[in-house]
């Protein structure tokens, strides 16, 4: 028996073995059932979702000898030869071949005849945004007013260049890109039913490269089932897509957080060895980090428990905007790949990017210290708890830390568990390693107890939008990295009483500026320019140095 591919073996033959148009066949079904038929309806969609499977089991359900409905039998003489492609009532033009006036003029004369077979005389017109202006205005009027017997279903990828004018006399209907979950469900059960070993792996790759399209993806399985030589593995899916595999990539994450920049240039030269290609790579690598902030702040988007689980530790290993900054470089860096000397030299300064922007302001890097004597390279938490920080609110003398000898000296009468820790926020805010909104958090609170095991904050109602949970857990292990002991970090909503950090820079920024300002206009000079050209200062364009 001649072979047919699984593309057309598989295809659905009814609404109930149809995948991932749930909001398509309902409408299409309660229409059917309710007998409230179009005369016209437009399915739209990327290739391979399902626009010309819908066409045909549509035409089957309104051609059906059991009569109209939304479950046409399948086994009628009708429902038998729409499936083969040679019922007579069922005519599908290819609008690509057909673009012209008069071809379209011919098929609107054949309209008016009455079918022959069945209930309906249906016209598929597929890829419709195809014909011509000439041919467009040629079918309005029959479009909008046809006889009875006549259905049209229109199909296209590109609904934009369809005039409005048709648009308004069709039911439009979108088709949705496949999930790669349903795409990988419906391969498994696919190989099962031909008795095809196969692993999931292997099947999540091709989900992947099918990019939506269930049609792409049995072609793929197609392709992979050959290649495989009846097999369908991980490793013969990876080489026959030329895909950078996921020990690449998770390995280059590992290396990232850990800044282990010796691992990253490592994972780079054998994957040149092995000449996998970098742009997909860096595709690859920013698609893992956009699924990985999916799992920061929105892990329910991701309906796949296996990748949510797999990704969930990287989740909590990466700070959220360093994760940010991860994706725009990766983007920037593939899109400057065609720019740089050759691929190898563009992907690995991609990484070198990566490296340098890492969340940490310590002068010595993780393999510079590893390079010094040290067996391993140096987590970046641990290097981001032990600099001291750089700007203008760290000049300002730190508090001492619980187990320096002016705290224990401080604290030596203390002996309960509830001894009082240095209260000093805004010096503790100052040289706390913080960034984003987890700094704000701090600055916008207010010291309001510290005892021995935990600390209260107060936090004004007006700044209650800084309260994520990634925030709190941020400061929380900061100060438990400053108190140099476990902290339970308390934030209660209430109005200030005392001068926040934040407030106290602004109050210091305004003095600053005033500072400034009142320079520039005691200044001999600048008065003498003012006077000579009856002049005025802008103050907005003095800064403070």
């Amino acid at each position: 028996m001649r072979y047919q591919v699984l593309a057309r073996k598989w295809r659905p033959r009814s609404f109930d073995t149809l995948i991932g148009q749930e909001h398509v066949v309902r409408a299409l079904s309660h229409a059917l059932d309710s007998g409230r038929l179009h005369h016209a309806y437009l399915f739209t969609g990327t290739r391979g979702v399902g626009k010309t499977t819908i066409a045909r089991i549509l035409a089957k359900s309104l051609n059906c000898e059991t009569g109209v409905s939304s479950k046409p039998c399948g086994v009628c003489s009708s429902c038998v030869e729409i499936d083969g492609g040679r019922f007579v009532d069922l005519i599908e033009v290819d609008a690509a071949t057909n673009t012209k006036v008069d071809q379209m003029r011919d098929l609107l004369d054949n309209a008016v005849y009455s079918p022959t077979r069945g209930r309906y005389k249906v016209f598929v017109i597929d890829e419709v945004h195809m014909l011509s202006n000439s041919a467009f205005n040629a079918m309005l009027k029959t479009l909008e007013e046809p006889p009875e017997h006549i259905k049209f279903i229109l199909a296209t990828t590109d609904p934009q260049k369809i005039p409005v004018t048709v648009l308004s006399r069709c039911l439009q209907f979108n088709l949705k890109q496949m999930p790669l979950g349903h795409i990988v469900a419906h391969l498994t059960s696919i190989l099962a039913a031909e008795g095809v070993p196969g692993e999931v792996a292997a099947l999540r790759h091709l989900a992947k490269a099918a990019a939506g399209s269930m049609r792409d993806g049995l072609s793929l399985l197609d392709q992979a089932i050959a290649h495989g030589a009846g097999r369908v593995e991980e490793a013969g899916v990876r080489d026959m897509l030329g895909t950078v595999g996921d020990d690449y990539l998770y390995g280059l994450l590992d290396g990232l957080a850990v800044g282990d920049v010796r691992a990253l240039l490592r994972i780079a030269e054998q994957m040149d060895e092995r000449s996998l290609s970098f742009d997909s790579a860096l595709q690859e690598l920013a698609t893992l980090f956009h699924r990985i902030a999916l799992v920061q702040f929105a892990p329910d988007a991701l309906a796949d428990d296996a990748e949510r689980a797999r990704l969930a530790p990287h989740a909590q290993r990466f700070d959220a905007e360093f994760l940010q900054l991860c994706y725009q470089i990766t983007v920037n860096g593939r899109e400057q790949l065609p720019l740089a000397p050759d691929e190898y030299a563009g992907f690995s300064m991609t990484l070198l990017r990566l490296f340098a922007f890492r969340p940490t302001t310590a002068p010595a890097l993780p393999t510079m210290l590893a390079g010094a004597g040290a067996a391993e390279p140096i987590p970046i938490s641990l290097i981001v708890s032990t600099h001291t920080p750089v700007g203008e609110n760290a000049s300002r003398e730190a508090p001492p830390r619980p187990d320096t000898p002016a705290a224990a000296a401080g604290d030596s009468a203390a002996t309960s568990s509830t001894a009082p820790l240095p209260g000093d926020w805004h010096g503790i805010v100052a040289a706390l390693a913080l960034s984003g909104l987890a700094r704000q958090l701090a600055q916008h609170c207010e010291l309001a107890q510290a005892s021995d095991g935990s600390v209260t904050l107060r936090l004004s109602p007006a700044h209650k939008h800084l309260l994520g949970r990634l925030q709190q857990d941020k400061l929380q292990a900061e100060l438990q990295t400053w108190y140099r002991r476990p902290i339970k970090l308390n934030i209660v909503l209430a109005d200030a009483e005392g001068e926040t950090p934040a407030v106290r820079q602004r109050s210091e920024q305004r003095e600053r500026q005033e500072r400034a300002i009142a320079a520039i206009e005691q200044d001999d000079f600048v008065r003498d320019v003012v006077d000579m050209f009856d002049a005025t200062i802008d103050e907005a364009s003095i800064k403070p140095v």
